[in-house]
């Protein structure tokens, strides 16, 4: 009974690893995965679908135990959030600052139709069907191809398109989010 009302706060508070050591292994695991993210396909950053919801998890559970094995204290916990949220606002900083570095940071629009035109090669490179492509514009009430000049991955997922006909110059930046159907 007496263990119900008892409480430890040196294990709460006092880190049971090196702070330094905490600092370095969530560096480590936050740059490892933030450039494991940039390579995926932009597709799966659009919209969180089942399979990317499951990365995500897995991810946080593998890194857990990377970044701080096995800590207790709020403290090391507190270390590693500080630590994550530190290089997030940096590599966010240094894009803002420095336009080269936004460019790895967020890849450049990929073209994916041109005068009404599919460009085969980077549909097939994000994993995106005709059918996928069509729908998506059908949604945004693009009936045919042809009157499609320009169509393109944003680096969110998200597809913006420009339509050739004048009377749509208005909504010439339309934007539909892919949905994530990789198994």
């Amino acid at each position: 009974m007496e263990k119900w009302f008892f409480i430890n706060w040196q294990a709460i508070f006092i880190p049971s690893i090196g702070i330094f050591e905490l600092i370095i292994r969530g560096s480590l695991v936050y740059l490892a995965l933030f450039s494991v993210l940039r390579l995926l396909p932009s597709r799966q950053l659009g919209t969180l679908g089942i399979t990317d919801l499951l990365v995500v998890v897995l991810f946080a559970e593998a890194a857990q135990n990377a970044m701080a094995s096995n800590y207790t204290s709020i403290t090391e916990g507190a270390i590693l959030v500080g630590t994550v949220i530190f290089w997030s606002y940096l590599l966010n900083w240094l894009g803002y600052k420095i336009p080269q570095f936004q460019r790895f940071l967020n890849p450049p629009p990929l073209l994916l139709v041109k005068n009404g035109r599919m460009i085969e090669r980077h549909l097939q490179r994000e994993l995106i069907t005709d059918d996928e492509l069509m729908s998506k514009l059908r949604q945004q009430g693009v009936e045919f191809l042809a009157d499609v000049k320009f169509a393109y991955m944003e680096a969110d997922g998200r597809i913006s398109i420009i339509m050739s006909d004048s009377k749509t110059a208005s909504v010439s930046e339309q934007k539909v989010t892919l949905k994530s159907d990789l198994h």
